[in-house]
């Protein structure tokens, strides 16, 4: 999947509580997510497709990952 980001809004969580190794997360277009470092912000980020995110955010939620 290719997606421009350039115009992606990027936040972290707020619960990092100011921490510097986080993870970052845009809602973009067609509902797909994308999340990357934000110790490298210019370099690669996964993007995720609605069912993908959707199935990730629920896994975490229940435990799944072990979060």
């Amino acid at each position: 999947m290719n997606v421009d980001l350039s115009a992606a809004q990027w936040f972290k969580s707020s619960r990092s509580s100011g921490m510097k190794d986080c993870v970052e997360v845009a809602f973009l277009d067609k509902g797909a997510v994308g999340v990357r470092d934000n110790k490298n912000p210019t370099g690669p980020a996964l993007i995720f497709a609605p069912t993908e995110w959707d199935a990730f955010a629920a896994n975490i939620n229940s435990g799944g990952l072990g979060c």
